[in-house]
């Protein structure tokens, strides 16, 4: 088959792709509401009168306590995807504004590594934003077609507006299987291979990268040792490299145990990691409500999909 994933989710339809291997979806047959800790049970319930190939999609809110919400869509497309042309005409004048000034980014930064320093913080993930208006339309299926182009190692999606690539694996399941890979620690990359070696070979090197990695390693394994009868977590990261940056990463895998939790349950579960949030959870997640100044909605929270068998990925 060359059916096209992209293409079918087009500009209004939902999307979840790697490689390969992905699924796009269209029309909306039936909406779940519900916190990320309400909307597993409710998800299920939903699924388990349906087909057990149908699936449902969503990108799930930062914020546990706010509403979110996953859809089935209608026609659902599960093949390897083709990249091609078409699409409507990309914009071509662009306004790129902080909404924080530079100056007050910089003093918020500051601020919160003397936080760190005094405790109990170890960690803090900040957010700034950029607002961006265009000339003309965004064409969601450009974004995703470029989108896929450049970052083919990446889960690229699509849900609801919410559009994006990401490297980081939170969790997933099929069957009594789960694997997490947990990304922390970031350097550039410059395109020179020699110097590039370098970099990562200076990030492994790192205390601070690897501690920062650590935190992460350890929030997820320690989160889904509870749901397992075995869990493998390697003693030491590798490099893992994209096309801009190169990043820490930690494979963890590991046997559920029965009965197994469903994709979206372990989701719940896990977010926010200290790669999106920080650690201590809550004190981090205090202090990023009391100093950031920004809504995150959708970034940084769970973007993926579950079917009626609780198979899915996060």
């Amino acid at each position: 088959m060359t059916a096209d994933l992209v293409e079918f989710a087009g500009d209004d339809g939902v999307l979840f792709a790697r490689g390969g291997v992905g699924l796009a979806g269209r029309g909306e047959a039936l909406r779940i509401h519900g916190t990320i800790d309400e909307l597993p049970d409710r998800v299920a319930a939903a699924l388990a009168g349906l087909d057990r190939g149908t699936v449902a999609v969503g990108a799930l809110p930062f914020d546990r306590s706010a509403v979110g919400s996953m859809v089935v869509p209608e026609e659902l497309l599960t093949v390897p995807p083709v990249l091609g042309g078409g699409g409507a005409p990309a914009p071509d004048g662009f306004e790129l504004v902080a909404v924080r000034s530079h100056a007050e980014w910089c003093e918020t930064v500051a601020a919160t590594v003397d936080a760190v320093r005094a405790g109990p913080l170890r960690k803090v993930v900040l957010a700034r934003e950029v607002a961006v208006t265009a000339n003309a339309p965004i064409p969601v299926l450009t974004v995703l077609r470029r989108l896929q182009a450049l970052y083919p190692a990446c889960r690229v999606f699509s849900v609801d507006g919410f559009v994006g690539a990401s490297p980081e694996l939170l969790v997933s399941r099929r069957g009594d299987e789960v694997v997490a890979h947990p990304m922390a620690g970031t350097v550039a990359r410059s395109g020179d291979p020699d110097a590039d070696a370098r970099l990562a070979a200076g990030m492994l090197a790192s205390h601070k990268q690897r501690e920062e990695h650590a935190l992460a390693v350890e929030a997820v394994a320690e989160l889904l040792r509870p749901f397992c009868t075995s869990l493998d977590v390697p003693d030491a990261p590798s490099v893992v490299s994209f096309r801009n940056v190169s990043h820490l990463g930690t494979r963890i895998a590991g046997r559920l145990r029965a009965p197994a939790p469903g994709a979206l349950h372990l989701a719940a579960a896990l977010h926010p990691t200290p790669a999106v949030a920080g650690t201590p959870t809550d004190e981090a997640l205090a202090y990023i409500a009391e100093v950031e100044k920004l809504d995150r909605g959708r970034y940084a929270g769970p973007v993926g999909w579950v079917d009626a068998a609780g198979d899915g990925e996060w």
